[in-house]
């Protein structure tokens, strides 16, 4: 995973958590609910990036 991705997951991640705390002072559901859902968005991708570094570590193990 580039150090990009990384980045980019994690201010999803942290987008998502501030939106679900603004959800919770103003008490705002959908707002929480989106906030949550960025952060399970954050979260596929960070797997996603974790599989492919995987691959290509089992790639790279059959060149040797």
């Amino acid at each position: 995973m580039g150090l990009g991705d990384k980045i980019e997951n994690k201010a999803d991640d942290l987008k998502g958590k501030g939106k679900e705390a603004a959800g919770a002072l103003t008490d705002d559901n959908e707002l929480r609910a989106e906030g949550k859902t960025d952060q399970g968005k954050a979260s596929i991708k960070d797997a996603g990036e974790k599989v492919k570094d995987a691959a290509g570590d089992v790639k790279d193990a059959f060149k040797k």
